[in-house]
């Protein structure tokens, strides 16, 4: 073969060479593969709720199509749904946002990338508590950005401290991203825990606080969500409060999310959107003004069922010779210590060293699909999601079970 027709070797961009596809999906693709190979996987890795959008939602959708709803919208959010929003906002949080001061993407992720990509500088640093969702520290690092990572301890509920964040912040610390409940851990900062967090803010007027509310309609036994924006105004013109149907209304193929923040702020994540997607889907943005002014029975009864299987796969675990699993408040994941496990060997001799080993072993040992902790910046730890049926998480957790009764010294 000629040196010409030879293909040429792909060169990523340096900004991406660093990052790989993310582990829960990874593992999921794994798992997937194992399903259809015939193996009786159970995937527990997924963040998607397995309740169906709601039908008053499913309906909105097929009116606009009808009406012919099917062109491009406003760049980042039609008046309509802006508007819905905003009410949102005020009635639920406490917030008041013009129009302007809102934005809407492809999901919370698009906010999320939009935000970080239109104010990160090179070298900039973004606050990070571990655990935490995998993509907030690659989206920092594709724009530019440093993950300044805090590791929270379980003794504390996954939560950070005053003197935590204090210490972590630098001339160089542009945000700080709150994530309230949290991916992975299910913890969740009411009042008196943010309230510490919040007066150190107020003492560095150059940091913004981004915070990730997604799971806020997601919280157990009496949990009252707060939002920082709404619990510290003196925070609100550098603070961007993010939200999406995604989790409490079962919308994960929809992809709507939102955010509300200085209008500033959001006019320049317009300029993101605009060289990237565009507007969000049309017909899934007027099924999204429907969720937000609709019918909204449905949450406190699927909260309720989140709650009977977050005890469910929390007992369970706890029953588990070297588990230890403490109650989150909120979101639909477990996020439980294997560490008692580490050091001991499988049947074929194999030892269990990391997270990463652990899941893997239970993976191919007892057809159960986890998430190390490794991939949320903190081990050693697995998170469960329990967005499925109550009879596949108790088999699931026999499973598991089983699986540790085999692990020997």
């Amino acid at each position: 073969m000629s040196q010409q027709s030879e293909k040429a070797a792909f060169r990523p961009a340096s900004r991406i060479a660093a990052i790989k596809v993310s582990e829960i999906l990874r593992i999921g693709a794994e798992a997937t593969a194992m399903k259809k190979a015939g193996e009786p996987v159970i995937i527990l890795g997924a963040g998607e709720p397995d309740f169906d959008t709601p039908d008053s939602v499913k309906r909105a959708a097929q009116k606009a199509m009808e009406r012919g709803d099917t062109k491009y919208t406003a760049l980042d959010g039609t008046p309509a749904l802006k508007e819905a929003i905003q009410h949102k906002f005020r009635i639920e949080n406490g917030l008041d946002f013009k129009v302007a001061e809102i934005t809407v993407g492809a999901g919370a992720k698009q906010i999320i990338y939009n935000a970080f990509m239109a104010t990160l500088n090179p070298g900039d640093e973004v606050i990070l508590f571990a655990p935490y969702w995998t993509s907030y520290a690659d989206i920092i690092h594709i724009c530019g950005g440093v993950p300044k990572i805090v590791e929270c301890k379980a003794e504390n509920g996954f939560r950070a401290t005053a003197d935590q964040l204090r210490g972590a912040i630098s001339p160089k610390t542009r945000w700080v991203l709150l994530n309230s409940p949290s991916n992975p851990s299910g913890a969740a900062y009411g009042a008196e825990h943010y309230k510490p967090l919040l007066d150190v803010l107020l003492q560095h007027p150059d940091v913004w606080v981004m915070a990730d509310d997604i799971y806020e309609h997601i919280v157990y036994d009496g949990f009252k969500f707060v939002t920082p924006a709404a619990l510290e105004p003196r925070l609100r013109d550098r603070t961007l409060t993010i939200n999406g149907l995604s989790k409490a209304y079962a919308m994960t193929g929809w992809r709507i999310g939102y955010g509300g923040g200085p209008e500033a702020l959001i006019k320049a994540m317009a300029v993101v959107q605009s060289q990237s997607t565009s507007n969000p889907c049309s017909i899934s943005q007027a099924a999204a003004v429907e969720a937000l002014t609709g019918p909204q029975d449905f949450l406190a009864e699927r909260q309720e069922s989140f709650r009977q299987r977050r005890d469910l796969v929390v007992s369970a675990l706890n029953k588990i010779r070297g588990i230890e699993c403490r109650v989150p408040e909120g979101a639909f994941y477990t996020f439980a210590s294997c560490a008692g496990l580490l050091g001991t060997r499988a049947p074929d001799g194999t030892e269990i060293r990391t997270d990463r080993d652990f899941a893997s072993y239970i993976l191919k040992q007892a057809k159960v699909a986890v998430v190390p902790g490794a991939a949320f910046g903190l081990s050693p730890f697995f998170r469960i999601s329990y967005a499925t049926s109550a009879a596949e998480l108790t088999e699931a957790l026999q499973r598991i079970a089983a699986a540790c009764e085999r692990l020997s010294a």
